[in-house]
């Protein structure tokens, strides 16, 4: 019987303090905050378009002289990763996850 008593101050004490917890609570307000943050985060990235035309560029003449991408993904490309994601890890390992996904039409 004790036990059961136990169980259900501790059911009880959760459930009052998940619903009491302000900061389990979601507002709309808050949303709205955090969106123009994350927002905010993505636009200071620095994105050159040169850059991108440097990676094209690459991309082409390697298609003309027939190289083949790494075949061996860096060691942490993880599964559902982008070129997008590895971008971090440096301008060398984008510009081979580009040419590879042109190349073979998919990720490592």
């Amino acid at each position: 019987m004790k036990i059961k008593q136990i169980g259900f101050f501790i059911f009880s004490f959760t459930i009052s303090f998940v619903f009491s917890n302000p900061l389990l609570a979601s507002d709309e307000d808050e949303m709205a905050e955090m969106q123009r943050r994350l927002n905010a985060e993505v636009m200071e990235k620095p994105f050159s378009v040169a850059d991108e035309k440097k990676i094209d560029s690459y991309i082409k003449d390697a298609m003309k002289k027939d190289l083949q991408p790494p075949a061996k993904a860096p060691s942490f490309w993880k599964p559902g990763y982008t070129c997008a994601s590895i971008y971090r890890y440096g301008w060398n390992h984008y510009r081979s996850c580009r040419y590879y996904r042109h190349y073979y039409g998919r990720y490592w």
